[in-house]
């Protein structure tokens, strides 16, 4: 519930404090004195998008304040915002400069969405645009939703979960199956791959070791030489004769020293030195020995070495520099061929759930329908009942069913039709109602739905457009019902219905010649009945007018059964 707005530099509303409370508040107003404005900054409040010819001439920005009562929910969406509660209330501010737009909830700047997402649910403003979505089917299916209750809502938050899952796997599948020509070109160029990856047979590292071998035999002979002059060099052969050798030098060497270790402790270690490094050369002498024995020549293994050399680079320039690149490549094609042959069962397994699916949509829409049929038949009864004591006896109002194809409310067209006279067919309501008709209608609605409002804001612009008289005084009736439930603003011109009202805001304007000023105040007992006496005869403070508005306002409290303010 609201319990202040403050509106400071809003069209020409200077600075003006509403305090709010539950029930019925009117505001009234000359024509031109800036009611509107009342609604305008509730509006705003609720996130709607700003004009900068709402700024007061003459201001550099403009100001719209309301305080909320915050339940546990509200409390966390503000938390979750960052804002803070003050004395369990929090205060949402929109902020209107020539260049920007700013919304702040407890103190924490937000997006304007978030003003929407904190009240949205508690506030309803009713003016020219709600009578035209009234008008609308989406509009009239959650007005009869609304009446059917907490069924109905659990049925339909099943199918659409259901159904948003059913979009999800229709969407899956026909991707699927749009794909299918390229999945089967891509399995057919990757089992080729592996098929002449596995006709080959590489092993890991196998080029490596194949251009290493190729190397050697290529060299052969120079390896030969090479080794030969180096096992020469080390150990002799029967050619070399005499001509020493490092074996042999390094056994003379060791002799020397061995002959005078006796005289100088110092060369033992050097003897064994040398006795090692004779060991480490007798060692390579043996291992080059091995080699050279080893090394042949072997032309049938050079040529199939280049055979086996061309056939792996044959997959090297198609799946990867190496083969083990290529041995990579062919393990995430066997996956990827697994995935792709999984695409026709997938595209089977999702036609079973849909199937399933389709089913239970079905079987819920059904439902659906019976519990929107049975609420339609209670809720035109209740309407017309209303209609009728808002001087439209003979109206007809109904909400017509018809089948549709399924989408995410169902399977049901939602049409209210109506009929202002008995010889009149009913036709669809925003074809055929008035302006004022359509106000009746809609408040009659509401106050129907009224027990579902605790808690809640409604705030009414034009409601009363194109009635007077005794309907005005129904409708200040209804207002008035309805406000045992939930908090309504009305801004009327009609005193019939501000007469109901258990605080009245008047909007005065003032000119001194150059800028126009409005303020709004409260008004009770005497000024009220002189407000009352100027919207009724248009004249200030007549004898006739003031016993017409005081009779007016005891009427209203019999009705009613409020004490006077």
């Amino acid at each position: 519930m609201l319990t202040q707005l403050r509106i400071a530099s809003l069209g020409v509303i200077d600075d003006a404090v509403l305090e709010l409370g539950p029930g019925f508040t009117a505001v009234t107003g000359e024509t031109g004195a800036g009611k509107t404005m009342v609604v305008s900054s509730l509006g705003l409040l609720l996130g709607e998008k700003a004009e900068t010819r709402l700024i007061r001439h003459g201001a550099s920005r403009a100001l719209v304040e309301g305080r909320v009562g915050a339940d546990a929910h509200m409390a966390d969406a503000v938390e979750g915002l960052g804002g803070e509660l003050d004395d369990g209330e929090v205060l949402l501010t929109r902020v209107l400069t020539a260049s920007r737009s700013r919304a702040l909830v407890g103190g924490a700047q937000v997006p304007l969405g978030a003003l929407a997402d904190v009240i949205g649910e508690r506030v309803t403003i009713h003016g020219q645009s709600e009578q035209l979505r009234l008008g609308s089917p989406d509009r009239q299916r959650e007005v009869l939703d609304a009446f059917a209750g907490a069924e109905l809502a659990a049925v339909l938050a099943e199918y659409r979960t259901d159904y948003a899952r059913h979009r999800a796997l229709v969407a899956e599948r026909e991707a699927l199956v749009a794909r299918s020509a390229e999945r089967a070109r891509e399995l057919a160029m990757l089992e080729f791959g592996l098929t002449e990856i596995e006709k080959a047979d590489p092993q890991s590292g196998e080029d490596v070791a194949l251009h290493a071998e190729a190397r050697r035999l290529q060299a052969v002979d120079d390896l030969r030489a090479a080794a030969r002059s180096a096992l020469v060099a080390l150990a002799g052969d029967d050619d070399s004769g005499d001509h020493p050798t490092a074996l042999g030098l390094v056994s003379t060497a060791r002799k020397s020293l061995a002959g005078i270790a006796d005289a100088d402790a110092d060369i033992a270690p050097l003897v064994d030195r040398i006795a090692e490094a004779g060991y480490a050369l007798a060692d390579v002498a043996a291992d080059l020995s091995s080699y050279l024995a080893g090394l042949d020549a072997d032309p049938a293994r050079l040529e199939w070495i280049a055979s086996r050399l061309a056939a792996l680079q044959g997959l090297t320039r198609r799946y990867g520099s190496t083969v083990d690149d290529v041995l990579a490549w062919g393990r995430d094609a066997a996956a990827r061929v697994d995935a792709l042959r999984g695409g026709d069962e997938r595209i089977a397994e999702l036609a079973d759930e849909i199937g399933h699916l389709d089913g239970a949509l079905d079987e819920r829409a059904g439902r659906l329908t019976a519990l929107r049929t049975a609420a339609a038949s209670t809720l035109k009864g209740l309407v017309e009942a209303e209609l009728a004591a808002l001087a439209m006896p003979k109206a007809s109002l109904r909400f017509d069913l018809a089948p549709f194809e399924r989408g995410p409310w169902g399977a049901d067209h939602v049409q209210l039709l109506f009929s202002a006279n008995p010889g009149s067919a009913p036709a669809p309501l925003a074809r055929v109602a008035s302006g004022g008709e359509l106000s009746r209608v809609r408040l009659a609605l509401e106050v129907v739905l009224a027990a579902d409002s605790t808690g809640r804001t409604f705030v009414f612009d034009e409601v009363d457009a194109g009635v007077g008289g005794a309907v005005a005084l129904e409708i200040g009736r209804r207002l008035a019902r309805l406000a045992e439930h939930a908090q309504v603003i009305v801004v009327t011109h009609l005193a019939q219905v501000a007469a109901f009202a258990d605080r009245h805001y008047v909007v005065e304007k003032a000119d001194d010649g150059q800028v126009t000023t409005a303020g709004v105040r409260e008004v009770t007992v005497t000024e009220r009945v002189d407000e009352l006496a100027r919207m009724m005869a248009g004249l200030d403070g007549t004898d006739a007018a003031r016993r017409h508005a005081e009779e007016l306002l005891q009427a209203a409290r019999r009705a009613s059964r409020r004490p006077s303010r």
